[in-house]
């Protein structure tokens, strides 16, 4: 039996099947306000036994990207309400990526009055689009405050707030890829002095204390993590304790019981693959602390990869990222061993609909 296509329990969500979709980048955010057309995009492929949105911004400053989502208005909770109206209505369940983009945009992208911010005043190197004046490089962050860091901790927590008032059945803080949460992580881009910096212990602080304060908010039953060990997306750095650090903060995590952890391997695009022994001591001390939690693998998986980890129980469920795109009934496709369609990488963060609720199902496609 094929444990991918079978029932799990996450928290309090019963999946009909161990197929995750990957929360992934699309840019149809007109207005930074979620609308008719995402709520389709979502509702195509809630045949996933569970959906994570691209990531949504809990505030002004984390809207580095050109037509990403906010949820911190309630013009975008009630954008949002569509979303997942559509998926509850096909039987999915969705979890919201919180995503503070942090360092990593351009002032062109935000709202009057917001800015760039990061842990530290370290930009990046090369360039991002804007819709005002095309590719430009990236604007120089910040460095924030004490009372900084306290304000964005509590904008996590009104954006959870404001997911569940939106009818998400969960919260995916986005602790990878390079954002802001990540960028308290790495030495590369932390070089802070305070309680927030200096050692990997330090660095930690951020995403326990925003993990923290959203469990208290909406119950740990409602919140997971995303994390990238030796990711270098968005000019962040190896380093040598990436194990230390990363076991550490899967025990606190795991005491603060949340829901799943959710681990990037980025390998099959080109990056650095995550060591066996990383991936397995997270999920180890994470577990150690919390038995019932959800470990999520993802990053190039086939049904019989996918098998053969849930087999192992290494992990609980599997994400798969780009087969999405193109394949709004992937789960069927992997089930029936139906060839997959291509995505059209060109249209992957462009307006409209066009490489996005436009991919047909294999029944009306001709492959």
């Amino acid at each position: 039996m094929n444990l991918l296509f079978t029932e799990y329990t996450l928290g309090k969500n019963k999946l009909k099947n161990r197929v995750v979709m990957a929360p992934m980048t699309r840019s149809r955010a007109i207005g930074n306000i979620p609308n008719d057309l995402m709520a389709e995009y979502y509702s195509q492929r809630a045949g996933a036994g569970l959906l994570i949105t691209e990531g949504v911004s809990p505030s002004p400053n984390g809207l580095g990207y050109a037509r990403i989502p906010g949820i911190f208005s309630e013009e975008q909770v009630q954008g949002w309400k569509k979303v997942t109206d559509a998926v509850h209505t096909n039987q999915g369940r969705i979890f919201v990526q919180l995503m503070h983009s942090g360092r990593v945009g351009n002032r062109l992208n935000l709202p009057k009055g917001a800015e760039l911010v990061g842990p530290s005043a370290i930009g990046l190197k090369g360039t991002t689009w804007t819709d005002a004046e095309g590719n430009q490089s990236y604007s120089s962050p910040r460095e924030m405050t004490s009372k900084d860091i306290q304000a964005a901790i509590q904008e996590y927590v009104i954006a959870s707030e404001n997911a569940v008032k939106a009818g998400f059945d969960g919260v995916e803080l986005h602790g990878a890829n390079g954002y802001l949460i990540e960028q308290f992580l790495h030495p590369s881009a932390n070089h802070r002095t305070d309680e927030y910096g200096g050692n990997w212990k330090n660095r930690n602080k951020f995403a326990v204390d925003v993990a923290t304060a959203v469990v208290k908010a909406i119950g740990a039953d409602k919140v997971a993590i995303r994390l990238s060990p030796y990711g270098v997306f968005n000019d962040l750095e190896i380093h040598n304790e990436i194990e230390e650090q990363y076991k550490d903060l899967a025990a606190s995590l795991g005491k603060l019981g949340l829901v799943y952890i959710h681990i990037v391997d980025h390998s099959s695009m080109g990056a650095v693959k995550p060591t066996d022994s990383v991936v397995t001591s997270i999920r180890e001390s994470y577990k150690s602390e919390n038995p019932n939690g959800t470990y999520i693998l993802s990053g190039g998986y086939d049904p019989e990869r996918a098998n053969s980890d849930l087999e192992q129980k290494n992990a609980d469920l599997i994400a798969f990222g780009r087969n999405f795109i193109s394949n709004p009934d992937l789960v069927e496709r992997l089930e029936k061993g139906i060839p997959l369609a291509e995505p059209d990488a060109s249209t992957f963060y462009t307006p409209g609909e066009k490489g996005y609720t436009d991919y047909p199902v294999a029944s009306l496609s001709k492959v």
